[in-house]
This record gives C-alpha cells, structure tokens and sequence, in this order.
C-alpha cells in the first residue's frame, strides 16, 4: 500500500503538471512559483536550487530562461552583495493566472474538509520526514515555523533576526525550521 501511495503522489504531480500546453517546462512553472512564495530571504537561484533538489547550475539555467522571457527579473541584495534576489514581474504575474496546478488545486479544494485537514497533515509530515531522512531543507512557511514569533500585526523572525509582515508570514523560507503544529 505505501508504495502505491508513492506511486500515486508521482502521477498526480505529473498529471498535474501536464496540461498538454507548453508555454513553460515543469523546472520553469515550479520556479515562477517559488519566486512568487518565497520570502525576501528566500528569493535566490541557490534557494530555489535547493527547493527544487537541484544542481545550483540547473536552477541558475531556469532562472535565466525565466529572466530572458521577462517573467522574472534579477535585482541587487542590498543585505549581501555576493548574491542577487530574483522578483517576479508582472508578465509572470500574469503567467501564474494560467498555472497548471490551478486544476490540481480546485479538485483538493472540492474534498471534504476533514479530508483535506488530513491529506494535508500527512503530506507536510511525509515531506519534513523525507527532507531530513535525506539531510536537506524543509521548506515551509513562517507562520509554522519555529524561528518565528508571531504578534499581532507582525512577526519577529529570531534566525533572520527581522520583523515580518502578516502577508510575509505565508510565505516559503529557506531558513524554515517545523513546529510540532507544523506537522
């Protein structure tokens, strides 16, 4: 049974990914994504290259494709001038309107609640449990993380020792380190 829900956890990512259009490869959507969640900490080529588990030169390629079609953008860091962050611009904005996990995500929201609570339980758990079975980050957002305290109109990060805004605290970080409620 587990390695059918192994099985099936790869074929609905693919299927998912696969709407038959080809604007951008499965490597590009999930990088516009990224860039669109990531926390200004956490929008870099190295970040995304270890989100998406790859080589820092295969995410840099997919930035670099995403730059030159004008989705994405490089700027200066102004905290570490060794590395750049990586903005989405508003043609990627108005790229991840047409995101082919938009389907994927209508047909979760149309489980029942309860269902969902748990899917999503198990797959954070399965995810943060494979992550460190294999010594890499966990990605999370700040609202389930245990660097974060939250208030109520902002959030004090204790790693990157910063105020977060509340919109902030939805976003994905590098730095994330799980919560017992994040699973």
């Amino acid at each position: 049974m587990t390695q059918d829900m192994a099985d099936l956890i790869v074929h609905l990512a693919r299927l998912a990914q696969n709407t038959g259009r080809t604007e951008l490869t499965a490597a590009q959507w999930t990088a516009l994504r990224f860039f669109a969640r990531a926390n200004r900490f956490s929008r870099t080529p190295s970040a995304f290259s270890e989100f998406h588990a790859t080589t820092r030169g295969t995410a840099s390629q997919t930035v670099k494709s995403l730059v030159s079609l004008g989705l994405l953008q490089r700027q200066s860091n102004a905290s570490d001038a060794r590395s750049t962050l990586i903005e989405v611009t508003q043609a990627g904005h108005d790229m991840l309107c047409h995101d082919p996990l938009g389907d994927l995500r209508r047909v979760l929201a149309a489980l029942p609640a309860d269902l969902r609570q748990t899917l999503s339980v198990a797959l954070q758990r399965a995810t943060t449990d494979l992550a460190r079975m294999r010594q890499v980050p966990t990605f999370g957002t700040c609202a389930d993380c245990s660097h974060c305290k939250e208030g109520t109109d902002t959030a004090y990060c204790h790693c990157t020792e910063s105020m977060l805004t509340k919109p902030e605290m939805g976003a994905f970080c590098i730095d994330f380190q799980p919560t017992d409620r994040a699973g």
